[in-house]
């Protein structure tokens, strides 16, 4: 058996061995699957972020949710109707029982909202999307919006549903906060959903191993799988060869350059397709003095010039082809090509001119540059590292100094977000809006920040602009296409101009998995068991 460098070795033998045994039952089946990283938390309020909100839609569930190609598809809801303009009605789905055997009913959704909205959630995007929920009955809900909002269902594919006697049982009506400061919370490490698979055991960043739920009420989704060890490895090369050893039946994801090597193994494929995901770096422009500079008493970032100056210096064409090998799609936006709204007038990428670069900074009144701190995952997006120092060269070649802090994403993320402090500079970010439309992105990324209502909140930059904000607010509502659109390339076309981003490309989805099972592989990079099917 091959071993894991970065596992606790006695960990993954309990792994395998239950493993083992589990397989010595009647046709039983096990699915071995890694990702770079790890779920952050069990919690499905801990953390807006595709991979663990894409493994816990697993074992939890929404009212509605995606197909393989994304299109929205009922589940925890039979149906829905928008009789008025800021009033939704769901009838909900009987005889649905949580793995607890609790019953699901309104009470549940009732409660999963409000718990959305409390201090630590990182879902309160998505709970202010309703001002009041009201119970009709146990089986039908009355949804109020703050604004006509025409696609309700669409932008909820992602607020799970939790049972409200279980968590008011084990004292966990409220988010497990991302920062660290209540990691006891006890949905942090354990589960009870209505989805097919069960937690079992939970061993952050070591293993984490679910079990077929028989209660489930969809008795037609494809999956045989009985069990499914999940287990991270951050080492690229490990976790490739992990699975042409047979080891793994799936991995997250694949080095682009190791694509050929999978081609050429026996028994295992690449998975590609374009994601639905933008790659970007966010400046601080808000603060008056920068927290990682050494510019002191002001903010070069607040300067239009210097944003610009940032812009122009990176070649996100070069990065494509050094780094990423031409699998990504350079952008000039933050939304991919595929969401939308999306339109070339804002989406094609910027010309890089270092020259008109160096000439901005002095104009600016840094005519030697500056040094700042970059904050980039290590385990998140392909390539991600890599990425930040690629850019950091090119940054460096106009006097823009920069010190890359690289961490595995637990950490990254508990640094750079509102709710951890924002304690950041410069940020790589990648974004994928659950509702595939670009108002889910203009009111997280490029909205002014408002703790109210929730927008902005993955502004990390602090990027403001008023006119953006009104038209925000009016795509939000709009019904007509057209009309919309137009206004979403008014409101990009803004900030582009701004240089509100620094806006680098579009990644590649890139899975390894053996030759003999079946998978979808979704545009927003998330793996649903429901459709693993193994031989």
């Amino acid at each position: 058996m091959r071993t894991f460098p970065h596992l606790k070795q006695a960990a993954l033998a309990a792994a395998v061995a239950a493993s083992l045994a589990f397989s010595a039952g009647a046709a039983a089946k096990t699915f071995h699957w890694s990702y770079q990283g790890d779920a952050t938390s069990m919690d499905p309020m801990a953390l807006n972020e595709t991979f663990t909100l894409g493994f816990q839609g697993n074992i939890y569930e929404t009212l509605a949710g995606y197909d393989g190609n994304l299109k929205l598809t009922p589940l925890l809801a039979e149906s829905w109707e928008n009789p008025e303009p800021t009033k939704w009605v769901f009838k909900l789905r009987k005889g649905v029982k949580f793995h607890d055997g609790s019953p699901f009913t309104a009470d549940d959704v009732i409660f999963s909202w409000k718990r959305s909205l409390t201090p630590g959630s990182d879902m309160k995007g998505y709970g202010a999307k309703a001002s009041d929920i009201k119970k009709v009955d146990d089986y039908t809900i009355e949804v109020t919006t703050p604004t006509p909002n025409p696609i309700l269902p669409r932008e909820w594919v992602f607020l799970y549903i939790m049972s409200k006697s279980w968590s008011e049982k084990n004292k966990t009506t409220e988010a497990t906060n991302v920062k660290g400061d209540n990691q006891g919370n006890y949905a942090n490490l354990h589960a009870n959903g209505t989805g097919p698979f069960m937690l079992t055991e939970r061993q952050p960043d070591v293993k984490t191993v679910l079990k077929r739920f028989d209660g489930y009420w969809n008795k037609n989704i494809k999956t045989n799988v009985d069990e499914v060890i999940f287990q991270p490895i951050s080492q690229e090369a490990t976790r490739v060869a992990a699975l042409i050893s047979g080891e793994m039946d799936l991995v997250q994801p694949v080095p682009v350059q190791d694509w050929k090597r999978l081609e050429d193994a026996k028994g295992v494929k690449p998975l590609t397709a374009p994601e639905a995901r933008a790659i970007f770096i966010g400046m601080d422009q808000d603060r008056d003095e920068l927290l990682f500079s050494d510019v002191k008493g002001k903010n070069p970032f607040k300067d239009p010039k210097v944003r610009e100056a940032v812009v122009l210096a990176v070649d996100t064409k070069a990065i494509n082809e050094k780094i990423m090998r031409g699998a990504a799609k350079p952008l000039g936006s933050l939304i991919a090509t595929s969401i939308n709204g999306y339109d070339d007038s804002f989406g094609t990428p910027y010309k890089p001119d270092p020259e008109r670069a160096k000439k901005l900074l002095a104009e600016a009144g840094y005519p030697k540059g500056f040094t700042v701190t970059m904050d980039c995952p290590n385990d998140r997006y392909v390539n991600d590292e890599k990425v930040c120092q690629a850019v950091a060269g090119m940054l460096a070649r106009i006097g823009i100094k920069i010190n890359l802090l690289a961490q595995t994403k637990s950490k990254y993320f508990g640094k750079i977000l509102l709710q951890a402090g924002n304690q950041t500079s410069m940020y790589m970010l990648g974004w994928t809006p659950s509702s595939t439309d670009a108002h889910n992105t203009l009111l997280n990324l490029t909205s002014c920040r408002n703790a109210k209502t929730a927008a902005g909140q993955f502004n990390l930059g602090g990027y403001c602009n008023k006119k953006v904000d009104e038209l925000t607010d009016k795509i939000g509502v709009e019904t007509d296409q057209a009309k919309r659109n137009a206004m979403i390339k008014e409101a990009f076309g803004i900030v582009r101009s701004d240089f509100g981003y620094l806006p680098l490309h579009q990644q590649p989805m890139s899975w390894g998995v053996k030759e003999n099972i079946q998978v979808i592989q979704r545009a927003d990079d998330v793996l649903d068991l429901r459709d693993v099917v193994l031989p």
